[in-house]
């Protein structure tokens, strides 16, 4: 499997028992749909490597405590801590509305209710306390703030953001 393929679920926290149960911190805002899952990817060196599940369920609300059929003792378990975990995108929920996931909006044209067409979203930077959405228009690179009150509606069909950026922000980038 492709990490290209996949999408981050979280991360291995901790150790819970001498039995090489896990402590997973998950990078969801619904941890309950994954309790029950038979299988994840666990990413060791460069490889996505699939380990099969035993138990799965929630330990206080945002952990989950899984017993990997392949780790019954601590030292084996101690490997795991700080490797990220990753499911197939297949399995992510469909999400409706003006909801979507960073990754599906790739390639969509950002349109703005006063410039129009301000570009084609190239990837979406994460790593800031706001997210962005980094666009680019004839050579030049936006970064567009997501937020609800930005975004006016999402169009799937037509691979469309509608957006009302702030008064100054568009031509602080093209003009």
């Amino acid at each position: 499997m492709r990490k290209e393929d996949c999408f981050y679920l979280g991360k291995v926290v901790s150790k819970y028992s001498f039995k090489g149960e896990v402590l997973v911190k998950l990078d969801t805002d619904e941890p309950e749909i994954y309790e029950n899952m038979e299988s994840v990817f666990v990413q060791l060196g460069q490889n996505l490597v699939p380990f099969f599940i035993d138990r799965c369920r929630l330990h206080k609300s945002a952990l989950l405590r899984i017993d990997f059929e392949e780790v019954k003792d601590e030292p084996t378990a101690d490997k795991l801590i700080g490797s990220e975990l990753y499911l197939p995108l297949t399995m992510l929920p469909k999400l409706s509305g003006d909801k979507f996931y960073f990754h599906e909006v790739i390639g969509f044209t950002l349109m703005d209710e006063v410039h129009g067409d301000i570009g084609i979203i190239q990837s979406v930077n994460d790593s800031t306390s706001q997210n962005l959405f980094e666009v680019e228009k004839d050579g030049k690179q936006l970064l567009i703030p997501i937020s609800d009150e930005i975004i006016t509606k999402l169009d799937r069909k037509n691979k469309t953001i509608h957006v009302k950026t702030p008064e100054g922000l568009v031509d602080l980038y093209l003009n």
